[in-house]
């Protein structure tokens, strides 16, 4: 699979629509509007999740659910001061070393307002200052207004903010954006359904899960699990990266860039999903990585995995450089082995498959 210009621009949508947690509707309308001639059936709960359903051929066959969240980091306004300056806290985990000096967007009703988090000159700072990171609550957004008035005529206390950082392509297939944690992952539910409905009938019923407030506690993928009731659960996420300066890959392991997609081993991790996409993978000539997690993950598979009496649950990531940065960076070639490992994983599915352990 190479990713055409097409789908290139989807990508880039979802990446740029704003959608930090417990803002991700705008995301969602753009995720539901390109399944919307894909699936047969589109829905949604209060949480804010969304969902795909490509019905299976089987009268009782298995409901295997492919997850991803639509949600970034991003701030929150929480006070306006006298002279017009914003200052804010973090929405999800977000490195407080980072954000001084950054270009963002306030996302208001009326439209994005943009603006800068203001940072004091190296030339004004003293020695001991240099190195000291600046707490959240010592920061603020310059809209460039000049008192409170003005400032409240375009934004309001709870307005959403995030980095206004764009898609950039870098050399040999790699690019760089923000959000491509988890963009990628609902990218790449939608891209496998598209396939699977020009190839024809799974065995079994699909569900593609565009879930929210990952990012601030795994939210929305305990909630739309419980929802759409699946027999097996695939998440597909970000991952990190460990090919870059400064990492101990004793530590982390060993994740590359171009590698193919990482699939997890472990507590969280059903053995027999394991097997199936590492085979389906080595059948196929799919590069991938595998990473070791000894316990919970921290991605919504986590929460999956315990939904009722408990979800068969797998997690597939593509290895990210620079993760909850405005500068992420991810090989397309990835996203493509992704896209087709789970293509083919789904079609080795037997709706009269079962996944308990004995």
């Amino acid at each position: 699979m190479i990713m055409t210009d097409a789908e290139f621009d989807l990508l880039r949508s979802l990446l740029e629509t704003p959608s930090p947690s417990g803002f991700e509707q705008p995301v969602q309308r753009i995720w539901r509007k390109f399944l919307a001639e894909v699936a047969d059936e589109i829905s949604g709960d209060v949480m804010g999740n969304a969902a795909a359903l490509i019905s299976g051929s089987g009268e009782k066959g298995l409901r295997v659910m492919l997850a991803a969240h639509c949600d970034e980091i991003g701030f929150m306004i929480r006070y306006i001061d006298e002279a017009g300056f914003l200052y804010f806290a973090p929405i999800g985990g977000v490195d407080a070393h980072l954000v001084p000096g950054q270009r963002i967007l306030v996302h208001t009703a009326a439209g994005a307002v943009p603006g800068v988090v203001g940072k004091k000159p190296i030339h004004l700072m003293e020695t001991k200052d240099r190195e000291t990171v600046v707490k959240f609550k010592n920061q603020f957004v310059d809209i460039g207004c000049s008192d409170r008035k003005q400032a409240e005529a375009l934004v309001s206390v709870g307005d959403p903010i995030t980095f206004a950082a764009g898609v950039e392509r870098l050399e040999g297939g790699r690019v760089t954006a923000r959000s491509f944690d988890d963009k990628v992952g609902i990218f790449i539910v939608a891209r496998v359904l598209e396939e699977v409905k020009r190839r024809g009938l799974l065995p079994v019923d699909l569900i593609g899960v565009s879930t929210v407030q990952e990012e601030v506690g795994l939210r929305g993928g305990g909630t739309s699990a419980y929802w759409v009731r699946p027999d097996l659960a695939i998440v597909v996420e970000a991952g990190f990266a460990t090919d870059f300066p400064e990492i101990d890959r004793k530590e982390t392991g060993d994740f590359r860039l171009g590698g193919g997609p990482i699939l997890s081993r472990g507590a969280n991790i059903h053995p027999r999903l394991f097997d199936l996409l590492l085979e389906t993978a080595r059948r196929n000539n799919i590069p991938v990585q595998i990473l070791g997690e000894p316990r919970a993950t921290g991605t919504d598979a986590n929460v999956i995995q315990l939904v009722r009496s408990g979800v068969a649950t797998a997690l597939v990531r593509v290895p990210l450089r620079y993760m909850h940065t405005p500068a992420e960076v991810l090989d397309l070639g990835d996203v493509d082995h992704a896209i087709h490992l789970l293509t083919e994983f789904l079609f080795r599915l037997d709706g009269r498959c079962s996944f308990i352990q004995v």
